[in-house]
């Protein structure tokens, strides 16, 4: 066991490792226990092997995942370790970022409908760079928010806007927008808006879109903003012509919303699952 990373762990915490066909890794430590990591880690992937999206058909079957606690009556540390078969080979690198035996780790046997490898294999046209290896070994919760910043602008210095990346892993449950509408929608959003710079009309956009997504839904998403002045080539590749425009990219069908029309019911509308269904 690494001593030195062992003392940069805290005592008690949950980790979450997410890996890619590859080899490379990226990883979190929690020791709040709150967090819900895996779409962070998958938007890390996205952001340092430049990917067209967040690679999220990885989870769960290309993770790992330990929890450490005390017993509550006997205050014996207790250890779960828990591997998916595409990367229990990594048990000993696993072993060594998360200071842990590899005796600890368990295999899950999962369905074949949750991780077939021939559905998995189907992204690799997409997503090339998943399946070649590039060294990567990162802990997410020690990386400077630059490394989280849109991956078409590539990796920068400075900090990023923090309004421009607008995400929520926990939205308040009890919403107008249950996972029971469709089982796309349940496994989360990805959201597009394009606008023509950051002023404060887009603060004021984004803050509102924010409120809504969170008040509104019960799965996690993403809101990526793209500003077509600096990147022309992806209003052209994504038809935009005119902002802003609030596209809706995951679950399909693609929909999008222009202008004045982005108001809450027609943002609801178009995240409706079964109004998005109907032609």
């Amino acid at each position: 066991m690494d001593t030195e990373r062992s003392q940069s762990l805290p005592f008690l915490y949950k980790g979450l490792a997410l890996l890619t066909p590859g080899g490379d890794l990226v990883y979190c430590v929690d020791a709040n226990k709150q967090g819900h990591w895996h779409l962070q880690l998958c938007q890390a992937l996205q952001t340092l092997l430049q990917l067209p999206e967040a690679p999220l058909f990885l989870v769960p079957c290309y993770t790992a995942t330990v929890d450490r606690w005390l017993h509550p009556h006997t205050q014996q540390l207790q250890v779960s370790a828990e591997v998916y078969p595409q990367v229990w080979r990594y048990r000993s690198l696993l072993s060594v970022l998360f200071a842990t035996s590899i005796d600890h780790w368990q295999m899950i046997t999962p369905s074949k409908a949750i991780c077939d490898p021939a559905v998995i294999h189907s992204y690799q046209p997409q997503f090339p760079q998943l399946w070649q290896n590039h060294n990567l070994v990162i802990r997410l919760d020690q990386l400077t928010p630059s490394v989280l910043s849109d991956p078409e602008e590539g990796l920068h210095s400075e900090p990023i806007d923090a309004n421009l990346a607008v995400q929520s892993l926990d939205p308040t449950p009890g919403s107008r927008i249950p996972t029971t509408l469709g089982a796309d929608a349940s496994q989360g959003y990805v959201l597009r808006l394009f606008v023509a710079s950051h002023h404060r009309r887009t603060t004021a956009i984004l803050e509102n879109l924010h409120q809504l997504l969170d008040q509104e839904l019960d799965v996690p998403y993403t809101l990526k903003v793209i500003d077509v002045s600096k990147h022309p080539e992806r209003a052209e590749a994504d038809q935009i012509s005119a902002t802003p425009t609030l596209v809706k990219i995951w679950p399909e069908p693609v929909k999008r919303l222009v202008g004045e029309q982005l108001t809450p019911d027609t943002v609801l509308q178009l995240l409706d699952p079964l109004a998005s269904s109907q032609p």
